[in-house]
């Protein structure tokens, strides 16, 4: 992923969204990769209660920089239903970005309500709960080093 972007973004100084608190790993181990001039933003909303989303995103932390004609890559640590992303890049667009991908850890096509035009994907996963290198349930989990799969029972 890191070198799809490094080619895509070289010579441009792009503004990296971090959502929290998922994908803060993910990030870290990301923009360690790039060589391209970046900024980096944290965003944090929320859609999930336990195991499941609630279909309602609420935005906990948001911006506090100026994106208008921006370069602007959401750093996310995964893609299940897709809602929380397609309710925050209307917000983007709002604050008249130049462009906006997405760059997520991993995806779940097999659960995904939205459409959703996704650039940058390290991997595609089945549908199942997983926690682990940022990823949590119920706050417990994000510091586990490998992922993992929560088996319910």
């Amino acid at each position: 992923m890191a070198e799809k972007l490094n080619a895509d973004y070289k010579g441009k100084n792009p503004i990296l969204i971090v959502i929290l608190n998922g994908a803060f790993m993910f990030a870290a181990d990301l923009v360690r990769e790039l060589n391209f001039d970046h900024e980096i933003q944290f965003a944090k909303f929320s859609s999930y209660d336990g195991m499941d989303t609630t279909g309602k995103v609420k935005e906990l932390i948001g911006l506090s920089i100026d994106i208008k004609d921006r370069d602007v890559i959401i750093v996310e640590d995964i893609i299940d239903t897709g809602t929380t992303m397609y309710n925050i890049l209307p917000k983007l667009k709002e604050k008249e970005a130049k462009s906006v991908e997405i760059a997520v850890l991993l995806m779940k096509p097999g659960k995904l309500r939205v459409p959703l035009d996704v650039k940058y994907c390290a991997m595609e996963i089945p549908n199942e709960f997983i926690v682990g290198y940022g990823l949590d349930y119920d706050g417990v989990g994000r510091n586990y080093k490998s992922i993992y799969v929560v088996k319910e029972g």
